[in-house]
């Protein structure tokens, strides 16, 4: 019977498939860790304090890519190319979801505008991360070499959501609400599909590595279309409601170092 740890397990228990998934993880994170960097250099002067959260959320995707990668060292793997189709970061923002490279790239400071962007934009992708490594944490949270790193990355995306819902009220009462609410669907919806292109691109990679028969990977997409429809009938809008966090002030401390796995 198929679910969602049985299909990790296997994926797991295979170097390479373990080392695609290791590396498509790492690259993510790390993308996302480059922007956050770049946003809190750029944050406009009446935002100068929210940098410092910024910087906290991006110094946790590089640490969680550097806990992908050595993952793979002690296993004794290294990192292999991601695939462009399995590369959700760069979908993103290539259909324009998010604040744009180029604009990262330079040195003129941001708009109280792009920070919104940045923040809706955060709160819908955060949603997807929480969501995932909560379904790894609740399976493999005593994993005796995945463990440490899924509790650890799982609080962390906890943080970065809760950050998301407490900054994106903030502005909503400083009169931001009707821009807030129109990125936050505009990402939604967008994000949605690149997820399930992506998903299905994944699904591919590891049934050729894995050499799964057609029945199963024809079941696997089955699956991954019908969360869609799910979400475009209606799931989407989980990832745009917003609600003061239990979690007060997640990201107002410093960044926690990621763990030794030799």
């Amino acid at each position: 019977m198929l679910s969602a740890k049985s299909l990790f397990q296997e994926i797991l228990d295979d170097d390479e498939s373990f080392r695609l998934f290791c590396s498509i993880a790492a690259g993510g994170e790390s993308q996302g860790g480059w922007e956050n960097g770049r946003i809190a250099a750029l944050v406009p002067p009446t935002e100068r304090d929210l940098a410092p959260k910024i910087s906290r959320h991006g110094a946790d995707e590089d640490k969680h890519g550097r806990i992908f990668n050595a993952l793979l060292k002690k296993r004794g793997l290294e990192p292999v190319p991601v695939p462009s189709d399995t590369d959700y970061t760069m979908l993103l923002e290539r259909h324009g979801i998010g604040l744009a490279h180029e604009k990262l790239e330079g040195d003129q400071p941001l708009t109280v505008q792009d920070i919104v962007v940045y923040l809706a934009h955060s709160r819908v992708t955060e949603q997807r991360a929480s969501e995932q490594m909560d379904l790894l944490r609740r399976h493999f949270a005593d994993h005796p070499d995945l463990g440490r790193a899924v509790r650890m990355i799982s609080h962390d995306e906890d943080n970065h959501l809760a950050y998301c819902h407490e900054e994106l009220l903030r502005f909503a009462s400083a009169g931001h609400g009707r821009a807030i609410q129109r990125t936050l669907r505009e990402c939604a919806l967008a994000e949605i599909r690149i997820y399930r292109d992506v998903s299905l691109a994944v699904m591919a990679h590891m049934g050729r590595v894995l050499g799964w028969p057609r029945a199963k990977s024809v079941a696997l997409a089955a699956g991954i279309h019908a969360v869609y429809v799910y979400e475009r009938l209606g799931g989407w809008r989980r990832m745009v409601s917003l609600r003061m966090p239990e979690r007060r002030d997640a990201l107002g401390g410093p960044a926690t170092t990621a763990p030794e796995f030799a």
